[in-house]
């Protein structure tokens, strides 16, 4: 690997904390934005007279295009690192928030739902290598901050819905779209940071080997590594999905409350 020239190894051993911050609120919109459309169920289920199996189609596209497609979106940037793909992204998750507000049918949610989850698909990857460009050696930190976003994005969104969505009904979802519009704003002034940086972190081979790889690491031990990281998110993210689609339903059930104070 070329190495580089001093006035750019200083640069990319500085942790950039203000990119760091502005990508972390990025990550608090992103997620807002998608934890929305769980907290609204209840809502959708009433308006729509669906079934809890339809509720769970919808839940199944969300989380399918919001994690499957991220390894596929990672590897792409992998090979050409985009630094206005994370706008495209967030295009989409404004394009299904709309579309949500005035969907009429349950095919059209479905739609919507998926296209949230391919905003957040590609949102995820992206940003992650961003938190982690801005990090100046400081990964656990930079990943620290960025995650600290998300999850209070996650906890905003049935606030939202209660607040929102509940007393003024599913057009007033239009108005969430503000925060899409918010995130594009920010993302794009993040993608200009990151334009101007890109030939310092594009991953060059190196004998063969990835220069992001840590040496003397087999691909056998990163593969099983790997496959081991996926195994725990996947068990988080199943037992996740699962309380975060029902329980609002399971204390309606339960404790009679109103949709409004059970997103509460």
């Amino acid at each position: 690997m070329q190495p580089l020239p001093p006035n750019k190894r200083n640069e990319a051993e500085t942790t950039v904390f203000a990119v760091l911050a502005a990508v972390s609120a990025a990550h608090l919109l992103n997620d807002t934005i998608q934890s929305l459309i769980p907290a609204i169920y209840p809502i959708l289920k009433s308006s729509f007279q669906l079934t809890f199996t339809q509720v769970g189609l919808i839940a199944l596209i969300l989380q399918l295009t919001a994690s499957l497609l991220q390894p596929a979106v990672g590897i792409y940037a992998d090979r050409r690192p985009t630094p206005y793909l994370l706008v495209v992204g967030m295009g989409f998750s404004l394009v299904g928030l709309l579309l949500l507000a005035f969907a009429e049918n349950l095919a059209t949610l479905l739609v919507a739902a998926g296209l949230v989850g391919v905003g957040s698909s590609v949102f995820h990857p992206e940003s992650s290598r961003v938190a982690r460009m801005a990090s100046g050696g400081q990964h656990g930190l930079a990943q620290s901050l960025f995650q600290v976003g998300g999850n209070v994005g996650s906890s905003l969104g049935p606030l939202l819905a209660a607040f929102i969505v509940v007393p003024r009904g599913q057009s007033s979802i239009a108005w969430c779209s503000v925060l899409a519009l918010l995130a594009i704003v920010l993302l794009f002034r993040i993608g200009r940071w990151y334009e101007a940086r890109r030939p310092v972190t594009t991953v060059r081979s190196c004998g063969g080997l990835s220069a992001g790889r840590p040496g003397g690491v087999s691909r056998r031990r990163v593969a099983i590594s790997i496959a081991i990281l996926g195994a725990l998110i996947f068990a988080k993210y199943f037992y996740l999905a699962s309380l975060n689609s029902y329980y609002t339903f399971y204390l309606i059930a339960k404790f009679h409350l109103s949709v409004q104070r059970a997103q509460i």
